[in-house]
């Protein structure tokens, strides 16, 4: 890829925003919409910067959870993932329990967990490994699975032991699906931290944005709902980015996704 194609992919998303923000702007103050309502942009921003002390503690809050979580789904979801490629008949037996929990919605279970589980942030952090785990177990589980047959065929001719084949020839076939169920699962644990803050109405200085975001609500304080709005839109935006460049350090001098000309 050149330095123009690279100039390009940034410029070109940065020029789209900036022209939403300023529509979004002028539309504003244009109709003379009550900040109570719709605030602009600007409102918002002076809003962040005059609350940040007491938000950046929720935001620090959530990105804990959400990266704890994410970390506990990828440790979980490959250790499953390595069982059930080893053999096949645990994962018949497992793989449906996964499903379930994948298709059960957060919203429906976390008032449970909220109950049984002591600490709220255990809870929350529960919550959260819940909807991120599903992406990483199924996409690990086809890259294993994904290993070409030619290779296959060859590791048995010279008699490989099965955590020789694990090891160099299904983890590296892995490798890509594990970092594309990681870009999945990273929003996803994001949006299972917040969810479940919601759920649990949660006050006080331990918690997260989203209780920031309901208390705003109460307060009928709309500004300040969107200035923890954009902190919750900018961590997944982060974290969407983290990964892609994960992705380009480990596949980019040898998987197609990453070094193939585009």
């Amino acid at each position: 890829m050149t330095m123009n194609d690279r100039l390009l992919r940034v410029v070109v998303p940065a020029l789209v925003l900036g022209g939403v923000v300023l529509g979004w702007e002028l539309l504003v103050r244009a109709a003379q919409i009550p900040h109570y309502i719709l605030p602009a942009p600007s409102r918002i921003l002076a809003t962040l910067v005059e609350h940040f002390p007491s938000l950046a503690v929720s935001w620090w809050f959530t990105i804990k959870i959400t990266f704890g979580a994410l970390l506990l789904a990828a440790a979980g979801g490959v250790l499953l993932a390595t069982v059930f490629a080893l053999s096949r008949s645990v994962e018949l037996a497992l793989f449906p329990l996964a499903i379930v929990l994948q298709v059960t919605p957060i919203v429906a279970i976390a008032p449970l967990i909220l109950i049984y589980v002591e600490s709220t942030t255990a809870a929350l952090l529960i919550c959260a490994w819940i909807v991120a785990f599903f992406p990483i177990l199924s996409n690990t589980v086809i890259g294993l699975r994904a290993a070409d047959p030619n290779l296959r065929d060859l590791f048995r001719l010279y008699r490989a032991t099965p955590w020789q084949r694990l090891r160099w020839l299904m983890v590296p076939s892995a490798l890509p699906y594990f970092i594309a169920g990681l870009k999945i699962s990273g929003g996803l644990a994001l949006i299972g931290a917040v969810v479940a803050e919601f759920a649990a109405g949660a006050a006080g200085r331990e918690t997260g944005l989203a209780s920031r975001i309901l208390e705003a609500s109460f307060r009928t304080d709309i500004p300040r709902m969107y200035a923890a709005l954009l902190l919750v839109a900018l961590t997944g935006v982060a974290i969407f980015v983290l990964f892609n460049l994960l992705s380009r350090w480990l596949l980019g001098r040898w998987h197609a996704s990453e070094s193939g000309d585009r």
